[in-house]
């Protein structure tokens, strides 16, 4: 049977504050309350993506270890080249001139290929078969949520719709969440609380 841990963490206490730090911060109300309202936002907003991004590596990790099929020769072969192209366009925006021409091990890329491979496979058996896919609904959420942090929304939110690779990659994100949800819905679930600083300081 399937396990995974859904990690949880507890509301914190924001420190004391004045207007003058409003102020100085641009806080659109300019008060202690104010502060504190925008503070709280964007932790809760943080604590909210980073508990999703725990549970959806502890998912993952779960379907992992309960698969067990053969993977295709070509799609391990064709993620490495992914990978060592990947490894040299970071090079090079590193400034190292042979990038281009430095020889690199595929083998040192292969473990984290198939893996890759493996999960992309798991992934997308789930997702046709749980009918796990993006909605309009849920990218147009996303989207929103991902702009309310910023002074003009309205034209962030134009900035994703304005670029379909941007909606894109949401709706691969929305998906995500969509699995990860349905794993967690499905599975033995241990719930796991984890401390704000535990939380905040993960890799």
């Amino acid at each position: 049977d399937l396990r995974a841990t859904n990690n949880k963490v507890g509301a914190q206490h924001l420190p004391e504050v004045n207007a003058e730090l409003a102020k100085f911060l641009g806080i659109a109300d300019a008060t202690v309350e104010g502060l504190r309202t925008d503070i709280r936002t964007n932790l809760e907003r943080e604590v909210k993506n980073r508990l999703l991004a725990r549970n959806k590596h502890g998912v993952l990790e779960a379907l992992l270890a309960k698969s067990e099929f053969d993977l295709p020769k070509s799609s391990i072969q064709a993620e490495i080249e992914r990978l060592v192209a990947g490894a040299r366009a970071d090079m090079k925006q590193r400034g190292m001139k042979d990038a281009d021409t430095m020889p690199i091990s595929e083998e040192f890329f292969r473990a984290q290929a198939e893996k890759r491979v493996r999960l992309g496979l798991l992934v997308a058996q789930l997702v046709r078969e749980n009918n796990l896919f993006a909605s309009a609904e849920q990218v147009k959420a996303q989207v929103e949520e991902m702009a309310a942090s910023y002074e003009n929304p309205a034209e962030v939110v134009r900035w994703y719709y304005g670029d379909q690779q941007r909606l894109v990659e949401i709706e691969g994100a929305v998906v995500e969440k969509n699995v990860t949800d349905f794993v967690l819905a499905n599975a033995k679930v241990t719930d796991k609380a984890v401390t704000f600083d535990e939380l905040m300081t993960q890799v």
